[in-house]
C-alpha cells in the first residue's frame, strides 16, 4: 500500500480578538482539511497564528518551520488563501523562502502554485493585492480613529478608571468604571493637593488598595503611575500625538478638573521622583515631618527589642555632626507632646460660632464674585474665538511657509487658553451644594483637629500635618517642640483668640456703622454666638 504525504495545516488571523469572537481559524482548517482529503494526504499537525500579516516573527510559524525540518519525504503546507501566509510581498516571499528550505512545498484550494513565470507572477499579484489591502485597511483604520478623536472621543484602550460602553448614536464611549473611578479620582486628586508628595507616596497609596490593578509580581511600578499622572483624558479632553490630534474637550466625564491636571503636570516636571521606602509606615505618624531642633534633618525611627523580647518604638537623630547623633526618644514621649500641641489648636465655642458665621458671609461673597467672574470668562471665550477666526482668514490668504507657521502656532496658543477658559468657566459655576453641606467636615477639623488625628488612620494623621502646619515642626531632646508656624486658618483662629483680631472698631467707619468685623467683634465680647 503506497504511504500518502503528509501535510501540515496553517492558519492565521489578525489579532487574539478575532480568535475569540470569530470563527476564522475554524473556517480555515475545516476548507485546508477538506482541500487535504481531496488530494489525499494526511494531515499530521495543524499550527496557527493571531497576529498581523506584515510580521514574519510568528510563533505558529516558528513552531511549523522546525516541525517540517523532522518530518521525512515531501511534505505539504496548506493555505486556505495567499492572504493567510502573508499581508506583504517581502514578508511573502520571505517565508514562501523559509518554507523550501524546511523541504516542504505550498498548496492551497484558492490557488496553484508553480515554479513557471504564468504562476509566479499571479502569486506575486496575489501577495501585492494583499499587501494593498491590509495598508488600505490601516488607512482607512486611522482615518476613522484620527476624525474620531478630532469630535472628542477617545479610540485607546480604555484607562483605568473607565470602561468602554456603547451609547445610542455616538458609539463606544468612555464610561466611569465604579469603584476603580474612585480610585483613581482620589489618588489623582490627591497629587494635585499635596495629599501625595511625590510619585513614591502615590505608588505607596495605590500599592496597598485593593482596587489598584498590579503587575504579575503584586507590585505597582511606576510606569503605572506615571501613565496615571500624565492622561489628560480624567480632566476629561481627548489628544494623540500619533495620530496628529492636538488637545480638545472630550465627550466623558471627567475625574478631575483641567486646573488639577495642570497643577499634576507642574509638580511632575518640577520634582525628582523619589524612590519608595519600605520604612516609612503607620508605626510613625511623625517621621520626616518633624526635625532635630540643633541640626534641622528630620528625625528617624526605629524599633527595638529589650532584654525581655518586648519591642520598643523610638525617634532619633542620625546626624553624625549633631550633638544629639544617635540619641533617641520614645514615640509616646514625642507623639504624645504633639498630641498636646494640637489640642490647642482648637478655638473657644464663641470664637467658633463666629468664625462659622464669617465663612458664611466670606462663602456668599465668593459666590458673587463667582458670577461675575463667570462673565468676564465668557466675554474672553468670545474674544479669543473671534481671533481665531481672524487668523484663520489670514492663513487662507498667507503664501509664505514661515508666517503660514508663525499664525498657526497663535492659533495653537489661542486654542489652548481657550480649554483653559473653558475649565475656569466649569470651575467658576456656583456650588449645588449648601455651605453648610460642603463646609461640614472642614469646620468639624478646624473645631477640634485632635479628633481627626486620633483615628490612627497614616493618611489622616498626614492629612493633619499638612493642613495645621507651614512647615516641619522642630523638636529638642529633653525641651520638647519649638513654636509651630501655623496654617492660616488656625493661625487667624488664636490671633483673635488672642486679642489680635485687627478688626476695624466703629469709630472711624465712614459711615460709622457697624461693619462686618466689628459684627463678630460685639458678638464676640458679649457672647452672644
Amino acid at each position: 500500500m503506497t504511504q500518502r504525504r503528509k501535510a501540515v495545516i496553517y492558519c492565521r488571523v489578525s489579532s487574539t480578538k478575532q480568535t475569540r469572537e470569530h470563527d476564522g481559524l475554524t473556517n480555515q482548517k475545516t476548507r485546508c482539511a477538506d482541500f487535504a482529503r481531496h488530494k489525499g494526504y494526511e494531515v499530521v499537525e495543524t499550527f496557527t497564528d493571531d497576529v498581523s500579516g506584515s510580521l514574519i516573527d510568528r510563533p505558529g510559524m516558528k513552531s511549523m518551520l522546525a516541525f517540517l525540518k523532522k518530518l521525512k519525504g515531501d511534505p505539504v503546507v496548506i493555505i486556505d488563501d495567499v492572504s493567510r501566509l502573508a499581508r506583504g510581498l517581502e514578508a511573502h516571499l520571505e517565508l514562501r523562502r523559509a518554507i523550501a528550505s524546511a523541504g516542504a512545498s505550498l498548496e492551497s484550494p484558492s490557488i496553484e502554485f508553480g515554479d513557471d513565470p504564468d504562476a509566479k507572477l499571479v502569486e506575486h499579484l496575489l501577495a501585492s493585492v494583499s499587501q494593498h489591502h491590509r495598508q488600505k485597511n490601516g488607512q482607512q483604520t486611522r482615518n476613522r480613529m484620527q476624525q474620531r478623536v478630532m469630535n472628542g472621543y477617545y479610540v485607546a484602550a480604555a484607562p483605568y478608571g473607565y470602561r468602554y460602553q456603547r451609547v445610542l448614536g455616538r458609539g463606544m464611549m468612555l464610561v466611569r468604571d465604579e469603584p476603580h473611578a474612585t480610585v483613581a479620582q482620589e489618588a489623582l486628586e490627591g497629587f494635585a493637593s499635596g495629599r501625595f508628595e511625590n510619585p513614591a507616596d502615590l505608588r505607596k497609596f495605590l500599592q496597598a488598595h485593593p482596587l489598584f490593578p498590579k503587575d504579575r509580581d503584586d507590585f505597582v511600578r511606576f510606569e503605572r503611575i506615571n501613565n496615571l499622572l500624565r492622561q489628560c483624558v480624567y480632566a476629561g479632553y481627548v489628544e494623540s500625538s500619533g495620530l496628529d490630534v492636538s488637545r480638545r474637550p472630550g465627550n466623558h466625564q471627567a475625574l478631575i478638573s483641567y486646573a488639577d491636571f495642570q497643577r499634576i503636570q507642574d509638580r511632575l516636571d518640577g520634582k525628582i521622583h523619589t524612590p519608595f521606602r519600605k520604612n516609612i509606615n503607620d508605626d510613625f505618624a511623625l517621621r520626616g515631618f518633624v526635625v532635630c531642633g540643633e541640626c534641622q534633618k528630620p528625625y528617624r525611627s526605629c524599633w527595638s527589642t529589650g532584654r525581655h523580647k518586648k519591642r520598643h518604638a523610638y525617634y532619633l537623630c542620625q546626624t553624625r555632626s549633631c550633638s544629639s547623633y544617635g540619641k533617641s526618644i520614645k514615640r509616646d514621649l514625642m507623639e504624645g507632646e504633639f498630641e498636646a500641641l494640637l489640642s490647642q489648636l482648637a478655638p473657644s465655642e464663641a470664637l467658633f460660632r463666629a468664625s462659622r458665621l464669617m465663612l458664611k458671609d466670606l462663602w456668599d461673597h465668593r459666590a458673587a464674585t463667582l458670577a461675575a467672574q463667570a462673565k468676564a470668562l465668557r466675554g474672553r471665550l468670545v474674544e479669543i474665538e473671534a481671533k481665531v477666526a481672524q487668523y484663520l482668514d489670514r492663513v487662507l490668504d498667507a503664501s509664505v511657509p514661515s508666517v503660514v507657521a508663525a499664525i498657526e502656532g497663535r492659533i495653537s496658543k489661542l486654542e489652548e487658553e481657550k480649554l483653559s477658559v473653558k475649565d475656569l468657566m466649569s470651575n467658576s459655576a456656583i456650588p449645588a451644594s449648601s455651605f453648610e453641606n460642603v463646609a461640614r467636615t472642614a469646620l468639624a477639623f478646624l473645631a477640634n483637629p485632635l479628633n481627626l488625628w486620633r483615628s490612627e488612620n497614616l493618611e489622616h494623621r498626614r492629612t493633619v500635618l499638612k493642613l495645621a502646619f507651614l512647615d516641619r515642626l522642630e523638636y529638642v531632646r529633653g525641651e520638647g517642640y519649638r513654636t509651630a508656624g501655623l496654617s492660616l486658618p488656625f493661625k487667624v483662629l488664636q490671633d483673635i483668640s488672642h486679642g489680635e483680631n485687627g478688626l476695624a472698631h466703629p469709630a472711624g467707619l465712614e459711615p460709622a456703622t457697624i461693619g462686618f468685623g466689628n459684627r463678630y467683634s460685639i458678638q464676640l465680647s458679649y457672647g452672644c454666638l
